[in-house]
């Protein structure tokens, strides 16, 4: 297994072959070369944990044999930042821990996650400057729902339920200024939904790696129900760290950092295309590597907890009040 030490070296590249870009190794370093032929990118593969290739690409045996041998992800997306498949470097047959993840019947765990994900949403709203009387109120609603979703015996729908009501109070003054209406998965009708997705992205591919290290099944969730293709436990995981992103988005966001010509709109959906993603992508990515001891402790921490049958409050949090201090 990999050590906090290790992680601490890892880095995450991002490859557009549309661009011209180009994938080779040398004496086990990975290149990456501009169409110019210019060196973008190098580093030891050792360090490399998470490779994303952005357009369409040949796969080689040479990408092959390294992703296993030195245990980096290789994500393949979309021009437009949309997965298409994932290549991920795991731990098989961790027996044990599946067994655990099939019997595992309560809802505890879950409510824990949410709880910690609400407390996380509740600092960014404490941090806005010239808070109004309702955004006042509205924190401590927050407030309460951390507590009420830890209530004993609470079903996933009631828990599903007290996460909704967060998560629309939440979005609809966070992004209070900057014309919120919804929040809508995949939908893109504007652009902060649009670079959110771009963000989640990021951060779920990362938990995925993560996971899949350790040898989850991700499929099987302890919140989000099983659904045919969906990593329901990927998707729950990553509810602590969503406001990461959020807090990237809107800090480039007040610092006039996005900007709208970037984005081309078909069909009431707005899309990011490829040749203008890469500034985006590089806030995203550089706000989760600022985290990202933190979010492998704690999924290191997780797994610990799931192997020795610990009660839920003997789960891990992630604090980002705690972080700021």
């Amino acid at each position: 297994m990999m050590s906090t030490r290790d992680f601490e070296c890892k880095q995450i590249a991002f490859v557009y072959t549309e661009k011209g870009e180009k994938i080779s190794f040398k004496n086990d370093n990975l290149i990456i070369t501009d169409s110019e032929g210019k060196i973008k990118h190098q580093s030891t593969c050792y360090r490399l944990f998470l490779l994303f290739i952005c357009g369409d690409a040949c796969l080689t045996s040479g990408i092959l044999e390294r992703s296993k041998k030195f245990g980096f992800n290789i994500v393949f997306m979309s021009s437009n930042l949309r997965i298409k498949t994932i290549l991920p470097s795991k731990a098989e047959g961790n027996v044990l821990l599946r067994k655990r993840q099939y019997a595992l019947e309560k809802t505890d765990i879950a409510a824990h996650v949410i709880a910690n994900k609400i407390h996380n949403q509740t600092f960014l709203l404490k941090k806005k400057r010239n808070k109004t009387e309702e955004e006042k109120q509205n924190i401590k609603k927050l407030e309460q729902f951390e507590k009420d979703v830890l209530k004993p015996d609470l079903a996933v729908q009631e828990i599903m339920g007290i996460e909704g009501v967060s998560a629309k109070i939440y979005f609809g003054d966070l992004f209070k200024n900057h014309n919120w209406t919804a929040r809508r998965p995949r939908v893109k009708h504007d652009i902060t939904n649009c670079l959110m997705d771009v963000g989640y992205t990021i951060l779920f591919n990362l938990i995925n790696a993560l996971l899949e290290m350790y040898g989850f099944d991700v499929y099987v969730g302890i919140l989000h129900t099983q659904f045919f293709h969906r990593k329901s436990l990927v998707c729950d995981l990553e509810e602590p760290f969503r406001p990461i992103i959020d807090a990237a988005l809107i800090k480039a966001m007040n610092l006039g950092q996005i900007n709208e010509k970037d984005f081309w709109k078909n069909q009431e959906q707005y899309i990011l295309p490829w040749k203008n993603s890469a500034p985006y992508v590089e806030i995203f990515i550089k706000a989760l590597m600022e985290y990202k001891n933190e979010i492998f402790i704690y999924l290191q921490s997780f797994y610990r907890a799931f192997m020795r049958d610990k009660s839920a409050c003997d789960f891990p949090n992630f604090y980002m009040d705690e972080e700021d201090e």
